[in-house]
């Protein structure tokens, strides 16, 4: 699959693949809070086949989406992307963004020393 990264809209509709699995177009239109019309969300289906994230099977005269990527996969995918574009490939500087914009609860704070200490008694 192409490195390819997802609109909003097509963002959003993986989200509710992820969540509820594969679905009809009616179902996943059904869980659109916006009241998206039909067939924009059936074509961000297609288009989510076109591009290797989603696949289509049929059933009966309608078709079942389900995600080919994985949401971590593509969390994964979509920082990488961030840290290369924004950060010049430094994870280091995207944490340390994040640190500093004081985004991060205290709890939040001390769950992320917890895991770098953690992984690093790991290596």
């Amino acid at each position: 699959m192409k490195n390819h990264l997802l609109t909003d809209a097509e963002l959003e509709l993986m989200a509710i693949l992820w969540t509820h699995g594969p679905s009809t177009a009616r179902e996943v239109h059904g869980q659109v809070p916006d009241g998206r019309a039909y067939t924009t969300v059936s074509t961000i289906l297609r288009i989510l086949v076109d591009k290797g994230f989603a696949e289509a099977h049929p059933r009966g005269r309608a078709h079942v989406y389900g995600p080919l990527v994985s949401r971590a996969d593509y969390q994964l995918r979509k920082l990488r992307s961030v840290v290369q574009g924004l950060f010049d490939g430094s994870a280091v500087d995207l944490v340390r963004q994040l640190v500093r914009s004081e985004e991060l609860s205290p709890t939040e704070l001390d769950q992320l020393r917890d895991f770098v200490d953690t992984e690093l008694e790991d290596k």
